[in-house]
């Protein structure tokens, strides 16, 4: 390990884990190299763009808006038309 370089840890998602494993399985990268190019890059663009461009890859709702959102989803007038 380069002098310069701290360990940190992190928990995340099952799914996050699966893709992150496949990644690295098939572009012969290391875990360390995929960690923190994700971070450099994100760190950048939170510097570097307004907040109101970046999307975040997951988005929280309530309960309440769920149940609405379903409700609209479940309702065929909401479907595109082909």
């Amino acid at each position: 390990m380069i002098a310069s370089q701290v360990q940190i840890s992190a928990y995340v998602s099952g799914e996050t884990k699966r893709m992150m494993e496949a990644y690295v399985r098939t572009q012969g990268k290391k875990e360390d190299f995929l960690i923190e190019t994700a971070l450099l890059h994100h760190l950048q663009a939170i510097r570097e763009l307004p907040e109101e461009v970046i999307v975040p890859p997951r988005i929280l709702i309530s309960e309440d808006s769920a149940e609405v959102i379903l409700e609209l989803l479940d309702d065929p007038r909401n479907r595109p038309r082909q």
